[in-house]
């Protein structure tokens, strides 16, 4: 696996490896190679330290052969509801891959979006910015429009921005404030615009259900610096390359600084 010299190990990661060549993020790689679903020339490899070549290593992931990094893609999908954020479903269920046919490219999402959520998600095989996009140490906002039952008061959403307690954890510091509020098939409804800076879970839900006001309906708006109101349910585009160096620069903007001697 690499040559290795008595002085330093050669080679590289093999979880930055498999995120350069768009496989997956380098937090999912990591969860590939601890599963025992990566293989170095022909043997499992469970360590997270492990380096290799990628010119010289034959490296598979679930079997498939790990290439080199091609062309860069930065897709932008307006998810609808009921597809699945994830490059296959063991049921069987329509994924967004099923929505990008045509791309030729080796994409994977960037973070998730529920299945009964809509509205934007990356995808690319940028394996680097993804990973800095879904860490919280970047803080990159996502910005989401919930509808939601009840109308909540300028306290409830004053508890949204200061953080609740979601499953035993109090929820980051965010955004809430009221867009409307009118008359729902099961009553009293409200529009609200939530901005949150961590990806926990079904974090949106459970944050408005802890203040009284469950989501009827629930669309993501915006992702750092990405909007796009003009792209309909299902449709996809590239993003511009001013847009990948906004996304760059909102990475930097959030990483905190390294300490200094």
């Amino acid at each position: 696996m690499g040559k290795q010299t008595s002085d330093e190990p050669s080679g590289t990661r093999l979880q930055k490896i498999i995120a350069t060549a768009g496989v997956a993020s380098r937090r999912a790689a990591e969860g590939f190679i601890r599963d025992g679903r990566v293989m170095v020339n022909g043997q499992v490899v469970k360590t997270l330290g492990t380096r290799a070549d990628p010119e010289v290593d034959e490296i598979k992931v679930d079997g498939r052969r790990v290439g080199r990094a091609g062309r860069r893609r930065y897709l932008l999908l307006n998810k609808p509801r009921g597809v699945i954020t994830t490059r296959d479903d063991p049921q069987k269920r329509r994924t967004v891959m099923d929505l990008i046919a045509g791309v030729r490219e080796s994409v994977y999402p960037v973070g998730r979006l529920d299945y009964d959520s809509e509205g934007l998600l990356l995808l690319t095989n940028d394996g680097e910015l993804a990973a800095q996009l879904t860490h919280p140490r970047h803080g990159v906002e996502r910005v989401y429009e919930a509808r939601v039952r009840g109308v909540p008061s300028a306290a409830a959403l004053k508890r949204l921005a200061r953080g609740v307690s979601v499953e035993g954890r109090r929820t980051a510091s965010a955004t809430a404030r009221l867009l409307g509020a009118g008359r729902g098939q099961r009553g009293d409804q409200a529009l609200v615009q939530i901005g949150i800076r961590e990806g926990r879970k079904r974090q949106v839900r459970h944050m408005c259900e802890s203040v009284g006001h469950p989501v009827v309906r629930l669309r993501r708006v915006r992702i750092g610096p990405i909007r796009d109101q003009g792209l309909r349910p299902g449709q996809f585009r590239d993003l511009t390359p001013a847009e990948v160096r906004a996304l760059r620069r909102a990475v930097d903007a959030g990483a905190p600084e390294e300490r200094t001697s």
